[in-house]
């Protein structure tokens, strides 16, 4: 029985000990080329499928149509092209965060589902709102109006679909280049 609750005692204090190491001494993966930790992805992904659906309203408080997709390409661009990328346009560096920022305007491989509009809106309106913990997704609830936020979920939503000519214009134009640094004339020194 002494050894039964010394291996006990030496697992309750030894395993947290050498996690704790591992932490300290830089090596669980923290960079976006590292691999991801066994289980990642569930660990992830279970609890934030369960808060969505949980929260998430099922009925948009607004119509799908043509002045509210046209809104909600407005919103898109100024707010979302830049990780997600336009129709056609992939962004240049969605590609590159951990994990990737999915491209919202391509075709599934698989299928002919268009980004995330096989997800219900409402599930999208959560993610804009709220944002998702160590993606780089923002929570926009205090950046974009709650109309806003359903303008461009219900865009996505039907991305699969014919779009508004307005809309889709919007969606296939060049974002303008980042404004470059100021420049600033150095004088050498005497």
């Amino acid at each position: 029985m002494a050894r039964f609750f010394g291996g006990l005692l030496l697992g309750l204090i030894f395993l947290p000990l050498v996690a704790f190491a591992w932490f300290q001494l830089g090596h669980p993966p923290v960079a976006v080329s590292d691999p991801p930790l066994p289980m990642e992805r569930l660990i992830t992904h279970v609890p934030l499928s369960a808060r969505i659906d949980r929260e998430m309203v099922k009925t948009p408080p607004i119509a799908a149509n043509e002045q509210n997709f046209i809104a909600g390409a407005h919103i898109y661009r100024e707010q979302c092209a830049a990780c997600h990328g336009l129709h056609g346009l992939p962004s240049s560096f969605g590609g590159e965060m951990f994990p990737d920022a999915p491209p919202l305007w391509v075709k599934h491989k698989n299928n002919d589902v268009v980004g995330v509009s096989d997800d219900p809106p409402g599930e999208t309106a959560w993610k804009v709102s709220n944002g998702i913990r160590l993606t780089g997704m923002p929570a926009y609830k205090n950046i974009l109006t709650n109309e806003q936020i359903w303008q461009v979920s219900l865009l996505l939503a039907n991305a699969d679909k014919p779009l508004p000519p307005a809309a889709l214009e919007l969606l296939k134009t060049p974002l303008p280049p980042a404004n470059p640094a100021p420049t600033v004339d150095v004088k050498p020194v005497k």
